[in-house]
Parts: structure tokens; C-alpha cells; sequence
């Protein structure tokens, strides 16, 4: 076999899934049973079955279950964020985006990446002292403990269930596609085996399994892009006058294009995108795993290395791509480039990875894009579980009560109820286009989850009654914006025309969650607001040394 080919295989690991592919996804079609994807991805699942199986021996505690003890380090930690952040909209979304808008493409990873220096200079220090388990710790430490946990945890859930949508109809379209296997039975797998790695393993099977992923993934992006610059002599400069040459838009693809054309879409989607980030659930939970904020703040330093570099790996993937896969009628239905791409738009750097590496490349790719989804769901569940145990079930319903183990069994069985809803909502939005399912998660996080956990951590003028209602307004604003603009009300539901221009709602629905945040809390004077004004100096204390002094019960 070609050398080149199985160095090719290597890089195939690393290639993140295509979750969030999801406008073009519909558009796959079964193809013959590719039986070395397979044998890959059966390896690939009886490797994290055996560190499940470890790290079940290990969990022991609600502690252990929901973040690893504290007991991962800030690199292990930084890695996994990578492994967790990476997996949506990077391999396949970015790629596909650069190849048929080119640099929107690297505008739109931009968004993605810049959130970060807000996660690590405003809140990841914070994050670490002030939860134990999950995003409703911190949100209501000085607030009513009833009230914003079952809030916090609402708005944590909806997100949860977007984002596991967007994951399971991706997963499944993906697999339907390169396995050859129906897509129902790929979204059954994908849940089964995200049910087991959460039930059994907790947080550190779900932690070890983003690190390898991320692994393979930074290894697998580097050997593609090698592989693939070598036909061009190792000269992005190369590529990119090629590229120019032979794109349909010519020369148009090095400025900004159609994302840029329309400003208020473009602040809403880099707004949503940028503080969506820091209200997601399942990446805030990661920052209890570490035993301290130092650790905590070289965790977003990792992780942000990782992502950036990544980032700019797709970006230049998909530049390439425009040569070596836009030119070749085998990559195309009919044998026509003018037709459509086989798989569908977001395929290219699939067929990039077999132009240089070969079918044995392609497989094994295949293989780990899938497994990846496993991961990335697996992270969800134990964000939703945690919400569900954790705040409404031992903090709300039962009111610290609770044993540990009462706790532990109601984690499983939550986690089993959300693979079998992720089941059947990946089999309902089968064929939905659901693109407008990615600017409504960052949206909701940016106008829910955001606003109130910042306000929480910098505002003593925050009330429990002010960040109720201002996180209702954020999560109503945000759903009904998009339920109203043309993915949906036109696309979707049929209608002729949209009644909301915009399809991001974050500009609009964060800042009137701020606002009314703001203003609900300023003319609050119940002695419930009284007290949550009284706390903010004790949970500023514990924000900044980890030490707190009363208020140090309400975890």
C-alpha cells in the first residue's frame, strides 16, 4: 500500500465530526456498507468502553460522577474542552464554509474562537471558586436557592436538548452517508453508547474519552494538511492563487462576502457565537474538574491553543480543498462539478482526505468523526443529568437532603431519559433543515445563561426576582426570534414570509435580557432583594480565594 495512504489513515482520526453540518445534511444519501469505517469505529468504541470500565471502578462519589473528583489537570482539562468545543461546526461546517465562501469561512471561526479570552479573563477563575457541580451553583449563591436553581436549570436543559438535536441528526446523517447504515439505527447506537459512557462512567470516562479524541484530532487535522499542502509544494501562497483561479467567485473569495453583506446578522451571529460560548453547560461544568482557579485558568489557555490552531487547520483545509476536491468530477454526482457534491455541501474534507490518503484514510476518518459525536454527546447528557439530579432533584424537590446515592440514581436515570429524548428527537429532525437549531443554542446560552451568570458574579444589584424574569425574557426573546425568521417560519413551517428579518437573535434578545434583568432587580425592594444584595460580599470573597464564609452552605 501506498505510504502515503496509511499515514493518511493517522490523520483521518483526527478529524472532528460534522454535527453541525446541519443545513446540507439532508441531502445525504445511504451509500454501499464501507466495512473499514466499521472495523475502525468498533475499535474506536471498545477502547472507550475499557476506560469506562476503568473509570467506573473510580466513581464512587456525586463528586467523582459529576466532575471527576476535582482531579484533572489544567492541561488534561484544556484538552478536553478542546476535544468537547471542537466537534461542533469545526471539521466539516468551517471547512465547507471556507470552500464556498472562503474567508467568511475563517470570519465565522473567529467568532467561535474569540470567546474564549472572555471565559478566561472574566470568568474562569470565578467559575472554579464559586460551583461545586454545575452553571446553578454560581447563578444562585446568593440568590433563592428554589427559584434560579429550577431557572438555571430549565435554561441549561433547553440548551442541552438543542445541542444534543444538532449532534444526533448529524451523527446520524454522517453515518448514513459513510457506514451504509440506516439512519435510524446510527442515532440508536450513538444514544445506547452515550447512555453507557455517562451511566458508567461519569465525568471521568467522559473526560479521558475528549482528551484522546482531541488527540487524534489535532494529530489527524496536522497529517491532512500536510499531506495535502504537498501537492502544492508546501505553499499556502500556492494554494490560494490556485484557489482564486479556479473557484467560481474567483478573486471574491478573499474578501468578505455574503456574511459580511448584511451587518446586523453578522454582530447578532458573532455576538451569539462569542458569549454563547460562556453560557454553554456542558463547557462551564468542565471547570469544576480542576482542583483550583490556576489550574482552571490554564485549562481556557490550553484549550484555547488547541481550538485556534485547529481552527486555522480547517480554514486552511478548506482553501485546498477548492483545488484538489472542486476540481475532480469523482467527488461529484453525475460526474459533473457543476452538480451536486456526493454526501452533500459539507462534505469536502471527507473527499480531501481520500484525494491524499485513500479509501483506508476515508475509513478511518469516518470512524473517528463518529465517535467523536459519541463524545460530544456523552458530555451533554452528563450537563443535563447533572441539572436534572443535582438542582432540581437534591437542591429543589428535596432540599439538600438528599444522600449521595439518592442523587447517583437519579443521575442515571436522568441519563437514560435524555438518550432515549435525544433518540427520538434525532429521528423526528431527520428531515428538518436544521441550521437554525445552532444560532438558537448560542443564542439561548448568550441570552439566558450568560447574562445571569456574569450578573451573578460582578453585580451585587442582582435579585433573585431580577434574574428570574430577565432570564425568561432572554430565553422567550431568543426562541421566539428565530421561531419567527425565515429558517423557520418560511423554511420550516411554510409561510411566505418572515416576520423577523434576522435569523441570529442574540443582539436583540441578550441585551433585553440585561435590560430587564437590570430593571427587575433595581426595583425590587423585598427583603428577599435585601438579602441577595447582602451576599455579594461574601461571594465576592470566595470568587477571588475560594474561601467562603456563610453562604459557603448553599452548595
Amino acid at each position: 500500500m501506498n505510504p502515503k495512504h496509511l499515514l493518511g489513515a493517522a490523520l483521518l482520526a483526527l478529524t472532528g465530526p460534522a454535527a453541525l453540518a446541519a443545513d446540507a445534511v439532508a441531502a445525504t444519501q445511504k451509500q454501499p456498507l464501507n466495512l473499514t469505517a466499521i472495523g475502525m469505529f468498533f475499535v474506536f468504541v471498545v477502547a472507550t468502553m475499557g476506560i469506562t470500565y476503568w473509570a467506573a471502578s473510580r466513581t464512587k462519589s456525586t463528586a467523582d460522577f459529576y466532575t471527576a473528583g476535582g482531579g484533572i489537570s489544567g492541561f488534561q482539562n484544556g484538552l478536553a474542552i478542546a476535544g468537547d468545543y471542537m466537534s461542533a461546526a469545526t471539521l466539516l461546517g468551517l471547512s465547507a464554509m471556507t470552500f464556498s465562501k472562503g474567508l467568511d469561512g475563517f470570519i465565522y471561526a473567529i467568532g467561535f474562537f474569540v470567546g474564549w479570552p472572555v471565559i478566561l479573563f472574566l470568568m474562569a477563575e470565578r467559575l472554579r471558586n464559586l460551583g461545586k457541580f454545575t452553571f446553578a451553583d454560581i447563578a444562585s449563591y446568593r440568590l433563592d436557592q428554589g427559584t434560579i436553581r429550577t431557572f438555571a436549570a430549565f435554561g441549561s436543559l433547553t440548551v442541552v436538548c438543542f445541542y444534543l438535536i444538532v449532534q444526533m441528526v448529524g451523527a446520524g446523517q454522517l453515518i448514513k452517508l459513510l457506514f451504509g447504515l440506516d439512519y435510524a439505527t446510527a442515532v440508536v447506537v450513538v444514544g445506547v453508547l452515550m447512555v453507557i459512557y455517562v451511566t458508567f462512567g461519569g465525568m471521568i470516562a467522559t473526560t479521558w474519552v475528549q482528551i484522546i479524541k482531541a488527540c487524534l484530532m489535532l494529530f489527524g487535522g496536522t497529517v491532512l494538511l500536510y499531506l495535502s499542502l504537498g501537492e502544492f509544494g508546501f505553499s499556502l501562497e500556492a494554494v490560494a492563487k490556485k484557489a482564486v483561479d479556479v473557484h467560481k467567485d474567483g478573486i471574491k473569495i478573499m474578501g468578505p462576502g455574503s456574511l459580511m453583506a448584511d451587518p446586523v446578522t453578522a454582530v447578532s451571529l458573532s455576538l451569539g457565537l462569542v458569549f454563547g460560548t460562556a453560557g454553554l453547560p456542558h463547557i462551564m461544568m468542565r471547570f469544576f474538574t480542576v482542583p483550583n482557579a490556576k489550574e482552571a485558568r490554564k485549562s481556557v489557555f490550553v484549550a484555547s491553543g488547541c481550538i485556534g490552531y485547529f481552527f486555522m487547520v480547517v480554514c486552511a483545509l478548506g482553501l485546498i480543498a477548492v483545488v484538489i476536491v472542486g476540481t475532480n468530477p469523482d467527488f461529484y454526482e453525475g460526474g459533473n462539478t457543476a452538480g451536486k457534491m456526493i454526501g452533500g455541501g459539507n462534505m469536502p474534507v471527507m473527499h480531501l482526505a481520500k484525494a491524499v490518503g485513500g479509501n483506508l484514510f476515508l475509513g478511518f476518518m469516518s470512524a473517528v468523526a463518529f465517535a467523536t459525536i459519541l463524545a460530544v454527546v456523552s458530555g451533554l447528557a452528563l450537563a443535563g443529568a447533572s441539572a436534572i439530579a443535582h438542582d432540581i432533584y437534591a437542591r429543589v424537590i428535596c432540599k439538600g437532603t438528599a444522600s449521595e446515592t439518592q442523587e447517583m440514581r437519579v443521575s442515571k436515570i436522568a441519563t437514560i431519559g435524555l438518550g432515549v429524548v435525544a433518540v427520538l428527537l434525532g429521528i423526528l429532525f431527520e428531515k428538518q433543515n436544521i441550521a437554525f437549531l445552532v444560532g438558537l443554542t448560542f443564542g439561548i446560552a448568550a441570552s439566558t445563561n450568560f447574562p445571569i451568570l456574569i450578573l451573578s458574579m460582578y453585580w451585587k444589584g442582582l435579585t433573585t426576582r431580577g434574574a428570574l424574569l430577565g432570564g425568561l425574557v432572554g430565553l422567550v426573546s431568543a426562541v421566539t426570534f428565530v421561531v419567527l425568521s425565515k429558517a423557520v417560519w418560511v423554511v420550516v413551517l411554510g409561510n411566505k414570509e418572515a416576520l423577523f428579518p434576522y435569523e441570529q437573535p442574540a443582539l436583540f434578545s441578550m441585551p433585553l435580557a440585561f435590560f430587564f434583568t437590570w430593571l427587575f432587580s433595581v426595583t425590587d425592594s423585598s427583603a428577599r432583594a435585601t438579602t441577595d444584595k447582602a451576599g455579594f460580599d461574601d461571594q465576592y470573597v470566595r470568587s477571588q480565594t475560594g474561601i467562603g464564609a456563610a453562604s459557603a452552605s448553599a452548595h
